[in-house]
């Protein structure tokens, strides 16, 4: 058996998955290849059946969203290692024997961040790790900056990019599955800060390095996209941020909230941001009652300290 299983979940991606999955064989490290379908519509199932016999198949009767397909995947695997990889990823061939490496050389890691460039711009980044501010925002670190190796000290992050990274099967349980409730969008981010208080580090594997093609789900979401980011980052603040973070960022954080509403304005999509809150009020019962969780699993309450920076220069 593989000691990595790599999960790809996907939804209405047939035409993406023939470059996932051939740059998944390829890899000099074997792995076990996991599609699950996200209740497809344009053949996908019958498609991987046909062409990728060998991956096993996890089928979803309806659109679940990110966080429930990787959570199902996980569940269908027995691993010590995960693997979570987006449809629209092509990888270098040491991609995850890297990750891996990186992983078995420091047990306090839970999981590991590579190096993401664009696909179509293979000299520009498209992510260098994962960055959470104390006012809310969440960036790829050093997206659509040219890769002049600015970023190639391996060190530690906020989080990894779910579009590509590895987990340790052991911090997946400790942590917990990745929240469901987000559906989409900072569930990755979600988890990496509920891992950082719990104890497990996330490494910046520079080495190991992913091609994303970007947009590729997201175009056919329209204004859910931003309603569900403005819901989620209300969420992901309220769950994990330590109370005197909260409390001491709170004119930062509402002023935040006020920016994005005025960029939305602009961009008429106001309308979303306004039912993602809306959302989030409805759902803040259930939010602090995982707030608590997250408290109760907490090993080190600074632990954020280390990697959440004040502010983004974009």
């Amino acid at each position: 058996m593989s000691r990595v299983a790599v999960i790809i979940p996907t939804w209405n991606g047939r035409e993406l998955l023939d470059g996932a999955l051939a740059s998944l064989a390829g890899q000099s490290l074997p792995a076990e290849a996991i599609v699950v379908d996200n209740g497809s519509t344009d053949g996908t199932t019958a498609h991987v059946r046909e062409r990728w016999p060998e991956a096993s198949l996890v089928a979803l009767p309806a659109n679940r969203g990110f966080a429930a397909a990787v959570n199902a995947g996980v569940a269908a695997s027995s691993s010590e290692y995960v693997a979570l990889l987006n449809n629209d990823m092509e990888l270098e061939p040491a991609w995850l024997a890297e990750l891996v490496a990186a992983l078995d050389a420091d047990p306090g890691a839970g999981s590991a961040s590579s190096k993401l460039r664009m696909l179509r711009e293979p000299g520009r980044l498209d992510g260098a790790g994962d960055l959470v501010t104390w006012y809310g925002a969440t960036w790829r670190r050093g997206h659509g900056e040219p890769d002049q190796g600015q970023y190639d000290a391996p060190g530690v992050v906020a989080s990894p990019c779910a579009g590509a990274a590895l987990y340790r099967r052991r911090a997946l349980e400790e942590v917990g599955e990745f929240d469901e409730r987000f559906f989409a969008y900072l569930e990755d981010a979600d988890w990496g800060l509920r891992s950082q208080l719990a104890g497990w580090r996330c490494l910046w594997v520079p080495s190991a390095v992913a091609y994303h093609l970007g947009g590729a789900t997201s175009r056919r979401m329209g204004d859910l996209e931003t309603e569900l980011i403005a819901r989620n980052t209300l969420a992901l603040v309220l769950k994990s941020f330590p109370a005197g973070r909260l409390l001491a960022w709170s004119p930062l954080i509402f002023g935040y909230q006020a920016y994005t509403l005025a960029r939305a304005v602009r961009a008429g999509t106001w309308g979303a941001v306004l039912r993602g809150w809306g959302a989030a009020l409805h759902h803040l019962p259930g939010t602090l009652r995982a707030r608590r969780e997250v408290r109760a699993r907490t090993r080190d309450p600074q632990a954020l300290d280390a990697v959440m920076t004040s502010f983004i220069r974009r």
